[in-house]
């Protein structure tokens, strides 16, 4: 399927949910290799595809997030990198093939794990190296676009982007902002504004994924729609913040609070709206329902999504937006909720 296509002839597109949080509630282990899978349980697999799209997704990522020879390597799997990333294309091309409508298979590429010069040792023509790896074996599997995740570094989305053109494949790019609202490494919403103008080969869509919360990220998505409009938005918020329960982490975004979030992420300027960390099929039907059958409303104020969402982790996003506080009595109301499983 034709991603760019897809996109044009559509207001909004539902992406998927979590594939790491899925992955543990079919039984992977806390220190497992998720892209390991690929290979020995590809059933499961085939089961975390279906049950996005049967929840009604338009697209979904493939388990490829850590498939590159870096974080590989910490699994004795260096060498594995381009047959893992293929083979998670593949199968994502089985269940996208066979869905009875249009659905995207998205290449999952997550970050390297390591520090880019100058401040660690990976140098950009070894990062561009390694995305390259990743990104031939995702093309090579059938994927319809490369999508970059999770990123936090400047240098690391530029060195994708420098990887992707080499494979000619188009691609989504999204940074994770969770600390007050921005980067692990600094970087603002406006910052990746610039970064995405200034690149050789920009993506075709761009916006933010995992972070602290579906607030927080919506406060994001309003700061890329005010910059930058002219291109297709992402927002793939955690369902929730996590917490430890029994032993086992679990998210407190039911799946009505993420259908709230899905509608408010579409008035605030994304096209493109999932969930992240904590997002089930369960949470993605209700997305669907909700986008579906209500119209698009008005832009969200700062006090509409934390009313509706939840508080802010912090009172500035770094782009000097005043942050309006949500009432008392709706955070005491969020703290109660049930949880729901990770």
């Amino acid at each position: 399927m034709d991603f760019i296509e897809f996109l044009n002839e559509r207001d909004w597109l539902m992406a998927d949910g979590a594939t790491g949080t899925n992955l543990f509630n079919m039984g992977l282990e806390s220190g497992d290799c998720p892209e390991l899978w690929n290979d020995t349980k590809p059933d499961n697999i085939r089961a975390l595809y279906r049950g996005a799209v049967e929840a009604g997704s338009d697209l979904f990522l493939t388990n490829s997030f850590g498939a590159n020879r870096s974080r590989l390597k910490l699994h004795d799997a260096g060498d594995r990198a381009y047959e893992l990333s293929k083979r998670s294309a593949e199968l994502g091309r089985e269940i996208a093939d066979a869905a009875g409508r249009p659905v995207v298979v998205a290449g999952s590429v997550g970050p390297t794990g390591e520090i880019m010069e100058p401040v660690g040792a990976l140098s950009h023509a070894e990062a561009v190296d390694i995305f390259e790896e990743t990104a031939r074996g995702l093309k090579d599997g059938g994927a319809d676009i490369l999508w970059l995740e999770t990123i936090s570094a400047p240098e690391e989305y530029s060195a994708a982007a420098e990887a992707f053109a080499s494979v000619e494949m188009p691609w989504v790019g999204t940074m994770t902002f969770d600390t007050a609202g921005r980067t692990m490494m600094g970087v603002t919403s406006p910052e990746l504004v610039d970064l995405v103008k200034n690149l050789d080969n920009p993506p075709v869509a761009f916006g933010a994924n995992c972070g602290v919360g579906a607030y927080d990220l919506l406060r994001t998505v309003l700061g890329f729609h005010q910059a930058y409009p002219e291109i297709p938005i992402v927002a793939k918020g955690n369902a929730g913040i996590p917490k430890y329960i029994d032993g086992e982490i679990h998210y407190d975004g039911t799946p009505e609070l993420m259908a709230e979030y899905a509608v408010l992420a579409r008035a605030a300027g994304a096209k493109v709206i999932g969930g992240c960390c904590g997002t089930t099929p369960a949470h993605l039907e209700k997305m669907r329902e909700a986008l579906d059958t209500q119209e698009i409303g008005a832009r969200p104020s700062l006090e509409a999504i934390s009313t509706a969402l939840g508080a802010f982790s912090s009172e500035s996003d770094g782009t000097d937006v005043e942050v309006a506080r949500p009432k008392r009595e709706r955070r005491g109301r969020r703290k109660s909720a049930t949880p729901t499983a990770a």
